[in-house]
């Protein structure tokens, strides 16, 4: 007679699996269909609602890969998300000027171009950045990396060239060949593409053997170490990876907004980033969405009602620290396979 352990055990992952996707397939159609019904009904502010949500949660998304899934308690992510802001900023600043440059294209209007300039310039931020904290670990991780963001943060505040603490209005949208991004439903599925990518990559990442050496250097670094795997430059490459997503996604809000400021590089931003994540689900692939929705919809809707809404954000968050270890995404999908 065999035993039907294994293959209950077998059947257990697929039913969370199942769960999992289900939940995940049904944030995505949501997120899709209700922009797209708020165009077809003729309401765009919720349209644009909905790509700073996106951008946001990407934004998280770039955090999480370091936070989640690499045990990085960055509180500095606000300034790979300010610089990519004002990489869009000054390009379209120079529109004109850098015209010779781009084939006849109106300046830096053509983000193809501009994307990829965000997102070296915060992967050579974040590289610098991580050769230097990722020395320390614990506080002083913490510490070094709110300092180097606060650097970046004065810097752009005493810049007079590009605004200073006034910022820089972006007075035309930059734009994708053959699209027209000042419509607002176009850009939010441009926001909602560069989202799932960003999700996609995460989830390629953490599925391959440099996701198992991250995983192992979060919980055990000496263990990964004893394997011959420095746990260093692991965690350096999904920092800068993170640095990149942020930084994408400040590249796009700005766009979005249509202006940037040294706003864009303040702490509290990167504490806002951390909360959602927290909100979500630390190391949770759709944690950031999840976060992304709560905190834009309080902000929304009890920031309408009351100046304290805060008070309510602050209360959420102890819940889900209490009682929700997982985040709003773990009591919606239940815990992760490998959990």
């Amino acid at each position: 007679m065999t035993d039907p352990t294994p293959a209950l055990s077998a059947r257990r992952p697929s039913r969370r699996l199942g769960r999992q996707g289900l939940v995940q397939l049904l944030l995505l159609a949501l997120l899709l269909a209700l922009p797209v019904a708020a165009d077809l009904t003729g309401h765009p502010y919720y349209v644009t609602l909905a790509s700073r949500l996106t951008l946001i949660a990407m934004a998280a998304v770039g955090l999480n890969l370091a936070l989640g899934y690499g045990g990085m308690i960055s509180f500095g992510h606000a300034a790979y998300f300010g610089l990519g802001g004002y990489v869009a900023g000054i390009g379209a600043f120079h529109a004109f000027d850098m015209t010779p440059f781009l084939g006849g294209i109106p300046g830096s209007d053509n983000l193809l171009v501009l994307w990829p300039i965000a997102m070296l310039a915060c992967g050579l931020l974040a590289l610098a950045i991580g050769a230097v904290s990722l020395r320390t670990s614990g506080v002083y991780f913490i510490m070094i990396t709110l300092a180097f963001a606060q650097m970046v943060y004065y810097f752009a505040n005493s810049w007079p060239t590009y605004g200073g603490q006034d910022g820089l209005p972006i007075y035309l949208r930059n734009q994708l060949p053959g699209l027209d991004t000042q419509e607002p439903l176009t850009f939010f599925l441009i926001c909602f593409v560069g989202l799932v990518l960003a999700m996609a990559l995460t989830s390629r990442l953490m599925g391959s053997r440099f996701g198992a050496a991250l995983t192992m250097a979060r919980l055990n670094d000496t263990r990964l170490a004893t394997a011959g795997i420095s746990p260093t430059p692991i965690r350096l490459v999904a920092f800068v990876i993170s640095a990149m997503i942020t930084g994408l996604a400040g590249a796009l809000y700005a766009d979005l907004n249509g202006f940037v400021s040294p706003s864009m590089l303040s702490w509290h931003l990167s504490g806002e980033l951390m909360v959602i994540v927290i909100l979500g689900g630390v190391g949770r692939l759709y944690g950031p969405l999840v976060g992304a929705a709560l905190f834009i919809g309080m902000e929304t809707l009890l920031g309408g009602l009351t100046e304290y809404w805060q008070l309510f954000l602050g209360l959420t968050l102890l819940g889900v620290v209490l009682f929700a270890r997982q985040g709003v995404m773990g009591w919606l999908a239940g815990r992760e396979p490998h959990a």
